[in-house]
Parts: structure tokens; C-alpha cells; sequence
């Protein structure tokens, strides 16, 4: 096994394994992908304060998520697809969440369905929900998540319609892949991760097939989903949505002070400010740069979490030392899936926990409860100055 001491080094392995389209729909965002670089790029702006002769024995970065105890304050994201980066995808990564003791979250998109993956833990884990038009779908689909036992539902806000994404359109992303020329020119130089392919449990949406009437071959299951996100979605719909569940509910796509007050309205448990990894609006600010006027309107009202950008335990510390109370990863995971199946995704989160735990004790903080944003140091322009 290569030695691994960056998320970088399991991103160079991840590209090399995984067919071009999966690693497309991962390393990309819409139109001109500015949001998706600043997503990252916005957290070098932000420096760390180095201090010196504090005693940092006994450190620990243990804290929780709504309520629910965490190694540390990171959690698996919703990734669609995730069972097409490595067979069985999202059960090897949610056996990884619950090895390290970490939330995992499986979205509506996923290939492994709700009762796949809680047939292979012990633990309860979170569901992604998208609001569909098929409004007895959406309450199934819920249905299936407390049968799961599933701890908290995550409903996402910011996908009503689907943005353009230039890499996934040029490259006919869909599940299972489209036999083209160019598709099966690149799967060839993939064998290994063809062979483990043919022995997965599923390679078309495991949430959706089997559930949804009409849906027979790959043709019907694209149409079908370009066509099912919910254009009418608003806060009443969001408030229903709640009340069906009845359980910890978790509003993802937060990118404003105002979203941000209509979420803490509808009773939110927490907010995930997010912009989808920069694959929806291109041009929206990053997350890192919208937290702090959202940590303004809502105060310690509602959990505040961050999520889009985060490749580092360093990150993960600068998001919690700005406020926030917890924080997710996408990318940095599928890229340890893709590269090594669970056991990179438990080197993902090693890698996060070793830099995070190292980086905080550096700045003399040995507690996720006594980080603030004393140990950064932030330009004065960070949080914008924008005309009304």
C-alpha cells in the first residue's frame, strides 16, 4: 500500500483507477466551475495563529452533531453515484463512516439503496432527500428511511433544477455507463475497476429502480430523473417535509442570511451551508466566504455546518474556529473510494483527523470547544463588501 500523507495522493490514485465520466462528475462544477475552485482556493485566505509553550497534552477532537456523539466534527456527504467510483460504493464508505465514528450520508442518487446499506451496518446512519414531483414517491422514499432507522434526514434545498455541468453532458454520464466507442476505449485502461464491477450488488440507482413505475433500462431511469426534481419546492412544501419525517431534520443548500432565517422558521435541528460543491449556480460565493453572514442571522439558534470545499483537517479547523459546528466531505472521500475502496476512505478520514487534531494543537487549542476565531486570521475583505 503507498503511503499516504494528503488527500492529494489519494485524488492522483483515484484518477488513474476510475473510468474518465465517474472522475468528471466528481472533479467538476457547472458553467465555468469558478465556485468550484473558490470553494477551495477561499480557504487559503484564511491564515492560522500559531502559538508556542501551551501545554498540549491530553487533546481531543470528539465532539457532536445534532446532538449525536462524533470523533470529530466531520461527516460523509450526500454523493449521487458513489457506487459507480467502487463497486458497492456507498457501503463501503458508510462501514468506514462507522469504523471511525463518523455520521455517513446516502443521497436519493445513491446506487446502493437505503436497505443496502443498512443491511450492511449496525449503526443508524443519515438520508438525503431530493423532493421529487412524485409526491408518493418522496413519502416512500421517507418511509423507507425510518424502516432504515435512519437518524436524520438531510433534505436538500438547492437542486429544484439541474445545473449545467459541461463534463457530465460531453461525457454521457449515466448509470451503468453508455457503451460508446470513446466510454469503452477508457473502460479498457480500467480493468481493475471493471472487474470489481461485475461483482457488485448494483450498478443503476438502487432508490429508484424497483420503486418508481415505468423505469426498465438506463434510457427510462435518465428521462425519468431529468424530469422528477421538484421546481415548486418552497418553505411550506420544506415545513411538510418535516413534519412527515417527525424526526432530526437537516436543510442542505444554505448559501443565505435570509434562506438561513426561513430555515431556523421552519424548525431546522441544522443548516448545511453549501453551494453543491459548486455544481449548481456557478458565480455563487463559496461557502467558506458565506458562513459568516449566515452565522450572523441565526446565531446559536440552529447548528451551523459547512460543507463544499473541505480537502483538509486544516479546513475542517478554520470552518469550526469561524463558527461552525460541523462540517462534511465529499470529494476527499470518493477520492480514497475510487483509489482503495473502504480502506481509502478510512485513510481520508485518518488523513483529516491527523492534520485537524495536529494543526489545532499548534494553535494551542486541545478541545473543538475552545476553538473561536482568535487562533485565525482573516483579511479584512473576506466576508465581502457588496453593493445592495
Amino acid at each position: 500500500m503507498p503511503v499516504i500523507t494528503c488527500i492529494d495522493d489519494l485524488k492522483r490514485i483515484y484518477e488513474r483507477r476510475v473510468p474518465r465520466m465517474f472522475f468528471d462528475y466528481a472533479e467538476s462544477g457547472s458553467w465555468t466551475e469558478q465556485t468550484f475552485r473558490e470553494n477551495t482556493s477561499d480557504f487559503e485566505d484564511i491564515y492560522l495563529r500559531q502559538r508556542v509553550a501551551v501545554d498540549m497534552s491530553g487533546r481531543s477532537t470528539a465532539s457532536q452533531m445534532i446532538g449525536q456523539d462524533v470523533a470529530m466534527p466531520v461527516a460523509l456527504a450526500p454523493v449521487g453515484l458513489t457506487g459507480m467510483q467502487c463497486a458497492d460504493g456507498e457501503i463501503k464508505a458508510a462501514r468506514a463512516a462507522e469504523k471511525f465514528g463518523v455520521p455517513f450520508t446516502l443521497s436519493t442518487m445513491s446506487i446502493n439503496s437505503i436497505e443496502d446499506v443498512a443491511e450492511a451496518t449496525t449503526k443508524p446512519f443519515w438520508f438525503q432527500l431530493y423532493t421529487m414531483r412524485d409526491t408518493d414517491y418522496v413519502s416512500r422514499l421517507i418511509q423507507r428511511a425510518k424502516v432504515a432507522n435512519c437518524s436524520a434526514l438531510v433534505i436538500t434545498l438547492d437542486l429544484q433544477i439541474l445545473g449545467q455541468r459541461h463534463k457530465d453532458l460531453k461525457n454521457g454520464l449515466s448509470a451503468p455507463p453508455k457503451l460508446t466507442p470513446s466510454t469503452i476505449a477508457n473502460l479498457m485502461t480500467k480493468w481493475s475497476w471493471g472487474i470489481e464491477m461485475l461483482g457488485a450488488k448494483r450498478r443503476n440507482f438502487g432508490n429508484i429502480v424497483g420503486h418508481v413505475d415505468g423505469i426498465s433500462d438506463a434510457k427510462d431511469l435518465g428521462a425519468w430523473t431529468k424530469e422528477s426534481f421538484d421546481p415548486t419546492l418552497d418553505w411550506d412544501k420544506v415545513a411538510k417535509l418535516k413534519e412527515e419525517w417527525g424526526g432530526k431534520v437537516i436543510l442542505k443548500g444554505i448559501l443565505d442570511a435570509e434562506d438561513a432565517k426561513m430555515a431556523l422558521k421552519v424548525g431546522a435541528d441544522a443548516i448545511i451551508v453549501s453551494n453543491h460543491g459548486g455544481r449548481q449556480l456557478d458565480g455563487a460565493l463559496s461557502s467558506i466566504r458565506a458562513l459568516p453572514s449566515i452565522l450572523e442571522a441565526v446565531g446559536d439558534q440552529v447548528e451551523v455546518h459547512l460543507d463544499s470545499g473541505i480537502r483538509s483537517g486544516q479546513d475542517v479547523l478554520k470552518a469550526l474556529a469561524m463558527g461552525a459546528k460541523g462540517t462534511y466531505i465529499g470529494r476527499a472521500f470518493v477520492y480514497g473510494l475510487g483509489a482503495m475502496g473502504q480502506k481509502g476512505v478510512e485513510e481520508a478520514l485518518r488523513v483529516i483527523h491527523t492534520e485537524l487534531d495536529l494543526s489545532m494543537a499548534l494553535c494551542g487549542r486541545r478541545r473543538i470547544d475552545e476553538l473561536n476565531r482568535d487562533i485565525l486570521l482573516i483579511p479584512e475583505a473576506f466576508e465581502g463588501r457588496w453593493q445592495a
